[in-house]
């Protein structure tokens, strides 16, 4: 039973095997026992400024299991290792048909990956392009080309994350996270991720791990249809007998329903069959942007731009009146991205590579709407999170960005007079942001920058710039699932991911899929 020492400030430029000898010596006499010892977690505690320090965790294997859990149970600062097994039951009840996977991001992704790796050969059906071409789509908007409607920042393979910062940091705790997190590096992950307490992979390597993914899925006997969209489903008995797609027709023996929070008229499809679904919470907003350099002087003061530290990121929160609003999605030397997927609305994100060495930084800067707020029908939510993008494209007509400078929102007299090279690559235009949302929006955005101000100094800066609208921050749906993971009335359908409201992220979303794979395979037989 391997263990976690917690708890070992280190200096900036102190070595990692000096951390680790430090750490020993907590064991006492016990110190000569040690089998096995490495860096287990690294992050930087900045609260001080003057006391700016990293705080490291070392996992350590002894020779003797029994004094290991000894030594756990009488010290605060030992933790057990969390066991990162994948430890599936595989049923040996034959099941006709097919298991379909639809949608290849990450809960589709690693739902089918371990389907394929334990005998199930599944059949994965992708709407947008394998990731190369994706990518090519994917630039030719940016560059002012038409939109692929569905190959584009939401659709195509590795789902929305492949265009994003690849963050890897997730607020569920379970031992699957890191099962993930090795997966992640067998199939070309940096190995840091699994070290880092705020790991990420950046969009360019993250694009070689999906085409990894789908290589390895294939070799087992899977196999993976890009350009092919889920058309219709055929319930009868209680299962999913078949699925329709705009190829083909299938027979299906589970089907896991993975298509992203973006996949509005799979949604509508669904609704139509009578699949249970419900309104839910996400977040609608805009992307500020500041120079990179500005965050790591709110953050690190003097000891701004130091090689022995990491990329400036944050993540700030404030609550008024049950009503919240936070940054997301925080992406460090990156560019603010083009998203949208229906023509005619505008969407923004955020995108960094592994290195973060643009120049700017940004973020989401959003405000938690309800069903309260736009209806209780389950696909309220998709309606309002619509008309916002889409007034933000009549506003100009184009996928050309509402924007303007915190001061510019604060007075609602919009401009773009900033030392900020705007990173929006199909072009910004001065607007009143606040009219693209409820005001009630706008008001907890303008009390947002008034706090997190206190917090850091850059949010203080009225000359920070703001493209808008973000709205795909999560899934406005939740597809009703029962505690086998199944649908009510379909006892075969599996929602999973974040577009069924399952995840929120990249992490959760994959361990998602790894919680549907083990449902499929104490069910039926490969």
């Amino acid at each position: 039973m391997p263990f976690i020492i917690n708890n070992i400030s280190a200096a900036l430029d102190e070595n990692e095997d000096k951390v680790i000898r430090r750490a020993l010596q907590r064991l006492g006499s016990h110190k000569d026992r040690v089998a096995q010892s490495s860096i287990h977690k690294v992050s930087l505690d900045a609260r001080k400024r003057k006391e700016i320090h990293y705080v490291y965790s070392v996992y350590v294997c002894l020779d003797d299991e029994k004094l290991e859990r000894s030594l756990c149970s009488k010290n605060k600062d030992l933790s057990p290792v969390a066991q990162s097994g994948f430890d599936p039951v595989i049923s040996t009840n034959k099941v006709p048909g097919r298991v379909v996977v639809t949608g290849f991001g990450p809960a589709g992704m690693f739902c089918a990956l371990a389907l394929a790796e334990h005998g199930y050969r599944p059949l994965v059906i992708e709407r947008g392009e394998q990731v190369e071409q994706r990518t090519a789509s994917v630039k030719s908007f940016w560059s002012g080309g038409e939109l692929n409607e569905q190959s584009n920042v939401q659709f195509g393979e590795g789902g929305a994350g492949t265009f994003s910062d690849g963050k890897l940091t997730t607020r569920i705790n379970d031992p699957l996270c890191r099962y993930v997190l090795e997966k992640l590096v067998q199939l070309g992950a940096p190995e840091e991720i699994c070290t880092r307490a705020k790991p990420h992979i950046g969009t360019d390597k993250l694009r070689g791990v999906v085409k990894n993914i789908r290589r390895r899925i294939i070799s087992l006997g899977g196999e993976i249809r890009f350009c092919e969209k889920l058309e219709d489903i055929t319930i009868e008995n209680e299962k999913v007998q078949s699925i329709t797609t705009t190829c083909s027709t299938e027979q299906t023996a589970a089907l896991v329903l993975a298509p992203g929070h973006s996949a509005r008229d799979t949604f509508e499809m669904l609704a139509r069959k009578g699949i249970i679904m419900q309104p839910k919470a996400f977040s609608v907003g805009t992307r500020i942007e500041h120079l990179q350099s500005e965050v790591e002087k709110s953050l690190y003061g003097d000891l701004a731009g130091s090689d022995m530290l990491p990329k400036g990121e944050y993540q700030l929160s404030f609550r008024e009146n049950g009503r919240g609003v936070y940054t997301f999605c925080m992406c460090p030397g990156g560019t603010v991205v083009a998203a949208a997927s229906e023509k005619g609305g505008v969407v923004t994100n955020g995108m960094s590579e592994f290195a973060r060495d643009g120049a700017n930084a940004n973020a989401a800067l959003v405000v938690g709407v309800t069903p309260l707020d736009f209806g209780s029908s389950p696909l309220d939510g998709i309606d309002f999170a619509r008309n916002i993008e889409q007034a933000a494209y009549r506003a100009f007509g184009s996928y050309k960005a509402p924007a303007t400078t915190v001061r510019g929102f604060l007075s609602g007299k919009p401009d773009l007079d900033t030392n900020i090279i705007p990173t929006y690559s199909r072009g910004i235009v001065p607007f009143d942001i606040s009219k693209l949302y409820p005001s009630f929006v706008s008001n907890m955005m303008k009390k947002g920058l008034e706090q997190f101000s206190r917090k850091m100094a850059c949010f203080g800066d009225e000359n920070a710039l703001l493209t808008a609208p973000e709205t795909r921050t999560s899934s406005p749906v939740r597809i009703t699932r029962r505690e086998d993971l199944t649908a009510p009335g379909a006892a075969n359908l599996y929602p999973c991911g974040e577009g069924a409201g399952y995840a929120g992220g990249i992490m959760s979303a994959a361990v998602d899929g790894l919680r549907v794979a083990l449902g499929i395979m104490s069910s039926m037989a490969p």
